[in-house]
């Protein structure tokens, strides 16, 4: 493969990590509940791993090709991460009461999976993006180029994840209140991506 292909598929991979989702406002979730942030990080890249096999192994191009398939995953993500974000708005988190707060590793890694893992966008970017960045001519096959650059792709997205998990726990401890609205701006915010892909379905 040649760097220029790597780098800019890097390029546009991190851009899009950068910008602001149900994915960051769940790592600041866990963020707020300290040592949760490697399992929900964990969770979140195996939905986007598991996103990179379907596309890798050609099941995305048959999925893509049935509306009403695509439909119910996106309903499904939907309305989990409605769900997610009501309860968080009801009940937002304070550093102090996070300490105490329920919930397993695995629980906190099998949210992070449903959210990215029911999330049609991250299907679709795979889809989208992963073929523009292959040399069909390349000494690498196109699979095992796509599979290269999506490892790239989880691996920055782990790092990002990480540091926004650990960086909000580091400045919401010193800032105890702000917790309590940082935990509802991130409910806030998967209600309303949950609504505005519902409303993309039935509209």
């Amino acid at each position: 493969m040649e760097m220029s292909i790597v780098v800019g598929f890097w390029l546009v991979s991190f851009l899009l990590i950068m910008t602001p989702g149900a994915d960051w406002a769940y790592a600041i979730s866990a963020g707020i509940n300290g040592r949760r942030v490697v399992p929900a990080v964990m969770g979140l890249m195996s939905g986007h791993l598991l996103a990179t096999v379907i596309v890798v192994a050609g099941v995305g191009v048959l999925i893509a090709g049935h509306p009403l398939a695509l439909s119910l995953l996106t309903v499904l993500g939907a309305v989990y991460l409605l769900w997610l974000g009501v309860t968080i708005l009801r009940h937002p988190a304070t550093v102090s009461a996070a300490e105490q707060q329920d919930g397993s590793w695995n629980q906190w890694a099998l949210k992070g999976l449903c959210i990215s893992g029911l999330n049609p966008k991250v299907f679709l970017l795979f889809l989208a993006l992963l073929p523009q960045f292959t040399d069909p001519k390349g000494s690498w096959s196109v699979p095992v180029q796509m599979s290269a650059l999506a490892m790239m792709h989880l691996l920055t997205c782990t790092l990002i994840y990480l540091l926004v998990g650990y960086g909000s726990r580091a400045l919401l401890t010193t800032r105890p209140q702000a917790a309590r609205v940082v935990g509802m701006i991130s409910g806030g915010v998967m209600v309303v991506i949950s609504v505005i892909l519902i409303y993309g379905q039935f509209r």
